[in-house]
Formats: structure tokens, sequence, C-alpha cells
């Protein structure tokens, strides 16, 4: 019939082999959201100390809130004791971040308080330190590249649909690494075998890394652990002070006492230059920033300059 509608018989079949094209050209980008849910919200991150949740920051960008525990310049890390806000963060964390190694105890009593479904991160184990190391594990330049590597990793797992921002962002920050690293080497290559000392041995992993001699580390550690340094030990570190045994005295400058100040009076009266360090980052410092400083110090130091 002229102008009339024709039907294809054919329509049907056509169409729905197209539908069936159609979903399965979509088959795997469905299946890719089915096994990459979307992450409800921010990740929840707390870091024992500041200098770990910085690097968690870091990596995590807009999708986690971090919250740090010991963050205050001010703190005496040996004397912290956790508030009750530090419990109920420690509560509703999918992720916890402590430094081990005897450390932060505190941090495990509140962990053993609480059952959640979250991942914790000790970093003395992801660097096979033990009590009675030197706990100040930040500060060895081996450290942060696999402490970051691993909150990458636990990222990924518990929101892989952001899976390629972490590993982007982990690469930006291992890439920011590498001019503290040249500034560590440049230091060492002139200054291996300096003779240092210092009053706790905060800064001790990286006076390695540098190739420093460090001296009366008896004397470091007993003042770490709050325990009295003996006669012997104090004359000794007063000895090397006065008559310019060493090039730089490092100081804590987080714990001041009558002993150490009595110390940097000695090191200033007899030109040895003296270096703050802090066991907790500036509020207003990135850890690369922080001891991209503290080595500025350092080559300060040994160029004649105090600090």
């Amino acid at each position: 019939m002229s102008g009339s509608l024709r039907l294809d018989p054919t329509m049907p079949l056509r169409r729905l082999a197209w539908g069936a094209a159609f979903a399965l050209a979509c088959l795997p980008a469905a299946l890719a959201c089915l096994s990459a849910p979307a992450q409800a919200g921010p990740i929840t991150i707390v870091a024992a100390e500041s200098v770990y949740g910085d690097v968690a920051a870091q990596i995590g960008g807009a999708e986690v809130n971090v919250t740090s525990i010991m963050s205050a310049p001010g703190q005496d890390p040996h004397q912290f004791e956790p508030s009750p806000s530090a419990a109920r963060a420690i509560a509703a964390a999918k992720l916890v971040i402590a430094n081990g190694a005897n450390y932060d105890p505190w941090i495990e009593k509140l962990l053993a308080a609480t059952r959640s479904q979250r991942s914790v991160i000790v970093v003395a184990d992801l660097v096979k330190a033990k009590p009675g190391d030197d706990p100040h594990l930040w500060y060895a330049p081996a450290t942060m590249p696999i402490v970051a590597t691993r909150i990458a990793d636990e990222l990924a797992a518990r929101d892989p649909a952001h899976k390629d921002a972490y590993a982007q962002r982990l690469k930006t920050f291992i890439d920011s690494l590498a001019p503290i690293a040249a500034r560590i080497r440049a230091i060492e290559a002139k200054h291996a075998q300096t003779p240092v000392t210092a009053t706790e041995p905060v800064f001790g992993y990286m006076t390695k890394a540098l190739g420093f001699a460090m001296r009366n580390e008896h004397f470091q550690r007993a003042v770490m652990n709050g325990t009295e340094p003996s006669a012997s030990d104090v004359a000794a570190m007063q000895d090397d002070l006065k008559g310019g045994k060493v090039k730089i005295l490092f100081h804590n400058s987080q714990v001041s006492d009558d002993l150490t100040g009595r110390l940097r009076a000695v090191a200033t009266a007899h030109n040895v230059p003296v270096v703050a360090v802090t066991e907790t980052k500036p509020a207003d410092k990135s850890y690369q920033a922080w001891v991209a400083a503290e080595l500025d110090a350092v080559v300060k130091a040994l160029d004649g300059g105090g600090s």
C-alpha cells in the first residue's frame, strides 16, 4: 500500500543483537565498578606522630582525613599521655600508623581497647627495628619511602577506585626526597668522620647517614631513657666540648633541663656550634621541609656558624 508504514520483520532481531553488543561492550566497565566500589567519604587515618600523619596526608590527598595525636612541637614524647579524644579517634580510624620500637607504647593500649575493621602500620616492623634500638626512625633516610609505599598500598586496597591517584602521589613524594638524598651525599662527601656529639640520640640515624663520628652515646641514651648520666659520662661530654674534640653539639630542643642547659652553655663558651633538632615535626613544615631545614643548619654549623 503506497505511503503506508512497512514493518521490517528482522527489526526485533537487529535490536536484540545491538542490545547484546552494547551490553558486552559495557561489561568490562560494569565489572570494574563492581570490583572497585567508591569509598564512602574520606578514609579516616590516625597517626601517633605528626611526621607520619604528614606523609599519609601527602599520599592520601582529598581521599583521606588525617589526625595526628602527637603534633605539638612542645610535647615531650617520653612523657606523653593520650587524651580521651585520642582514644575516640583511634576507635573510629580505618588506618592507624604508629612508630613502634617502644616509642609510643600508649597507642598499643588504645588499640587493644577497641575493635574495628582497621589496618595498623607499625613503622618499626617495616624497618625491622625493635625495642632498645634508636626509636627515631623517621630520621633514617630509608624509612620514609618504605612507609609511604605501605600507606599507598593500604589506601589502594581499601579504596581501589582511587588507586591511580595514590600511586601518582606516592611517586611525587618519592621524587621530592631526591634533593634531600643529594644533600646528604654532598655533606658526607665533604665531612665524613667529623666528630660530633648530642644531648640525646634524636638525630642519630641522620648523623650515621652523613658519615659523622658520634661521641658520648652512652650519655645520650641515659638522657633519652630518663636516667641520670654517670659522673664519668658527664665529664667525658664536658671534656669533648671544652677541648674542641667535637664540631657540633646536637640538642633536642623539645627537652630542656639543667644538665642539657649547662652543656649548651659549655659548647657556646668554647665555640662549638649547637644545632637544634626536634622529635616532633614543626606544624608549619612538611616532612621534607623539616629535614631540609635541619640539614641546612648542619651545613651552617660546619661552615663556621651556629644555629
